[in-house]
């Protein structure tokens, strides 16, 4: 069974991600993997850390001579920003004058119930590990994820739908999204230019005012087969488990899969994706084809071979270049909010974030129904399940 978990904080030496049950013989590109890392740090209104740091990811066990050996995959993305934090947050106890204390709790994060539950006299390690730094490990693990799912054809990106008021107005078709991922430079990550630049006028707007701006990001699933999930146990619903993983990432509020709230708007007959056959053969999918995709690639918690759809609605960053009103933990007196260094818009990057859960979610489940030791062994069964459903 694959696994996947992170270690380390925002000011930190350095990020861990570790990667354990991915078969042996995957073929692993580390310019892929730092591709990745490197679309994560871009996007119109990011702060002054991504100018700081150049995220890499330093592979130390589980792939040699290119490839995936079966072993845990341990990869470690170091933190340039730690020179000026190291007599800060030192491991031993240091110099206490040196500390750099979180005193007034800020809204919007986990300051302050973070403090509360651990005993914390100051918010600084909340802070610390709360931080959305920590998802440039789950890019850098979700992209040996994403590895995983290219070698059976299925690829995961994402693109951006709203940031502020401005929306996208039509639903652009994979190749469009596909290709932001290409991008050089990356603005707003959204296919249609006219509105990226509105959106754009949204981010200048909240740089004016000193204030944050969220928006909404869509990842899509282009390439999974009917199958993927089921309805058998509440927890093993595929729907459900992509709202969790999304909704696990920082700022997020909200998820929604396919149309959800248009749906819960409209009437059946307008939302539901009428179903017809077709006599001709497609390489992986039944011959069973929809007018629309407004489930978002899934039925009754399993896929249906559309493309999944998956969105997250993203909060405003809570950081305040104009802080609101807090309270000092030392002296419960009204002050105003502790201030770090942080964005104004993070909706493209919470995307790419957004995408390495999704294709984490998606190799764990199709390696829980296909299984093997081996990608040899993985491709053998699951080209066997695609001949399978081929058949219907």
């Amino acid at each position: 069974m694959i696994r996947f978990s992170t270690a380390g904080e925002s000011h930190g030496e350095s990020l861990i991600a570790l990667v354990s049950g991915l078969p042996a013989g995957l073929e692993v590109s580390l310019d892929f993997v730092n591709r990745e890392l490197w679309r994560r740090q871009q996007g119109y209104g990011r702060g002054g850390r991504m100018r700081i740091e150049r995220d890499q990811a330093h592979v130390l066990s589980g792939v040699r001579h290119g490839k995936t050996i079966g072993s845990p995959i341990a990869i470690e993305i170091a933190n340039h920003d730690w020179k000026n934090w190291e007599e800060i947050l030192p491991v031993e106890a240091g110099d206490p004058e040196k500390h750099k204390a979180v005193a007034s709790p800020r809204p919007g994060h986990a300051d302050l119930a973070g403090a509360l539950k651990y005993g914390f006299t100051d918010a600084r390690y909340v802070l610390e590990r709360a931080s959305a730094r920590e998802s440039t490990a789950r890019v850098a693990g979700g992209a040996f994820a994403k590895i995983l799912l290219r070698a059976l054809n299925i690829e995961v990106t994402s693109h951006v739908v709203r940031v502020g008021r401005v929306e996208l107005e039509r639903n652009p078709g994979w190749d469009e999204i596909a290709a932001l991922s290409n991008r050089e430079e990356v603005l707003l990550n959204c296919a249609d230019h006219e509105t990226e630049q509105r959106m754009k006028a949204e981010v200048d707007h909240a740089v004016k005012t000193g204030d944050t701006i969220g928006g909404v990001f869509e990842v899509v699933v282009h390439g999974a087969p009917a199958g993927i999930g089921t309805y058998a146990n509440w927890d093993e619903r595929l729907d459900g488990i992509l709202a969790w993983t999304v909704m696990s990432l920082q700022a997020v509020k909200a998820v929604e899969i396919g149309r959800g709230v248009t749906a819960s708007q409209s009437f059946g007959s307008e939302v539901h994706d009428a179903i017809a056959y077709s006599d001709e053969e497609q390489v992986g999918h039944t011959r069973f084809t929809r007018d629309h995709n407004n489930a978002g690639g899934i039925e009754g918690g399993i896929s249906n071979g559309e493309d999944i759809v998956v969105r997250g609605y993203l909060k405003p960053i809570s950081t305040l270049r104009r802080p609101l009103t807090s309270v000092a933990f030392e002296t419960r007196e009204v002050t105003k909010a502790a201030y770090e260094r942080s964005d104004i818009c993070v909706v493209p990057a919470a995307g790419v974030a957004a995408e390495a859960m999704v294709a984490f979610a998606m190799a764990k489940l199709v390696l829980e129904k296909f299984g093997g030791d081996s990608a040899q062994e993985l491709l053998r069964n699951y080209k066997g399940y695609l001949e399978q459903i081929c058949r219907y």
